[in-house]
């Protein structure tokens, strides 16, 4: 008898059939997809606890569901075919149990297929510094990151180690030697796998969580001893990338830490995903802020003054730097987003706000004069 596929596996193939992101499981409510931004249920009926324990510990086995039993969190990631692959993170919640999963195409899109402005392929060309890649939860971070690795891999010899929670997209080797390691199945955290790259004559380091201190510090450490080191953070765009990085240490430390970041960071790829209009063929579509580090962006770390960060990416567009504003300005103009939707995602709304549809704009203007 041919082997019977896990019972998850139905809702997976409709959210393949959807062109759908995510796969919502909540006990006591009907099973979602989140298809171009939105949640969209898929049946009627709400699922049982005991369809939930039933379809979650079978495809997490015994070892990882005493885990989620135990710590009430698991993260791990599901192969239901070579073409699907899923991040997945179990809890649990008031209702009972809970799941959500993130599909992870299985090919690795280009820089180019994502519409990654050309820049971003000069940090795979250095040999060292911190390459820091930000945006919020679900904005595209690991697949960015994913496509600068395999244009990496494609094109240079190096050996490169991943440390990520849980592996996301698998690399095969073309030029390069990957390693990749997932926490804890392979090293028990981030900082114990950074720390073990250190001698694992690693060229490029990638840790898929820059969340602590420790973490932080040891990937300031690996960038100044001459590894290039790629990293994520949920930050949304540059300025607050170098606040948060240095804000992370104590107070006594922070001197220190400006004059490491000031002389490692080569750049920062700020990445938000917008809803593009009905017109222009529905979908989400990557917007990006761009730093690249040169002599002004050290002395402006150093100096603790990143207000003026912004003036030198707008300013910077000769070397491929890039404004988010500007960036959510130039789709916008091309009809690619709606009014409402630049508005949203935008830093400074006042820009936006004359192109929002008459009663938006009153509810907007209303709310900017509350928060003033």
């Amino acid at each position: 008898m041919p082997n019977q596929r896990p019972y998850i596996d139905q809702f997976f193939d409709v959210l393949v059939q959807a062109g759908a992101s995510d796969l919502h499981i909540g006990q006591g409510q009907p099973p979602k997809i989140r298809r171009h931004g939105d949640l969209i249920p898929i049946r009627e009926e709400v699922i049982t606890g005991e369809e939930a324990s039933f379809m979650l510990s079978e495809i997490a086995g015994p070892t990882r569901w005493r885990q989620l039993e135990e710590t009430g969190d698991l993260d791990f990631a599901y192969e239901m075919d070579e073409n699907s692959r899923f991040r997945c993170n179990f809890l649990k919640q008031t209702n009972g149990y809970g799941a959500v999963f993130r599909l992870i195409p299985t090919k690795i899109a280009t820089l180019e297929q994502l519409g990654i402005p050309p820049v971003v392929k000069e940090f795979g060309h250095m040999r060292g510094g911190l390459v820091l890649v930000t945006g919020p939860t679900g904005s595209g971070k690991s697949t960015t990151l994913a496509a600068l690795l395999d244009y990496i891999n494609s094109n240079f010899s190096r050996h490169i180690i991943t440390v990520e929670e849980p592996i996301e997209f698998v690399h095969r080797n073309k030029k390069s030697v990957i390693t990749q390691r997932e926490v804890p199945e392979n090293t028990v955290s981030f900082p114990v796998g950074l720390k073990a790259a250190l001698r694992e004559d690693a060229d490029i380091v990638l840790v898929g969580e820059m969340r602590d201190l420790e973490t932080i510090s040891l990937a300031l450490t690996a960038a100044e001893t001459g590894l290039l080191v790629f990293g994520t953070l949920h930050t949304n765009n540059a300025r607050k990338t170098v606040d948060r990085m240095i804000d992370a240490f104590p107070a006594d430390q922070q001197a220190q830490v400006r004059t490491m970041l000031s002389s490692s960071l080569r750049g920062v790829v700020a990445q938000l995903l917008l809803k593009k209009t009905a017109e222009s063929g529905g979908g989400r579509l990557a917007v990006n802020e761009i730093l690249v580090g040169n002599s002004a962006v050290s002395a402006i770390i150093r100096e603790g003054a990143t207000q003026k960060l912004q003036d030198v990416i707008v300013g910077g567009r000769g070397q491929g730097m890039q404004f988010m504003d500007d960036a959510i300005w130039e789709v916008l103009k091309n009809g690619l987003v709606s009014p409402h939707e630049a508005y949203m995602k935008a830093i400074d709304k006042s820009r936006f706000r004359p192109f929002l549809p008459i009663e938006e704009a009153a509810i907007g203007n209303a709310s900017g004069a509350v928060a003033a």
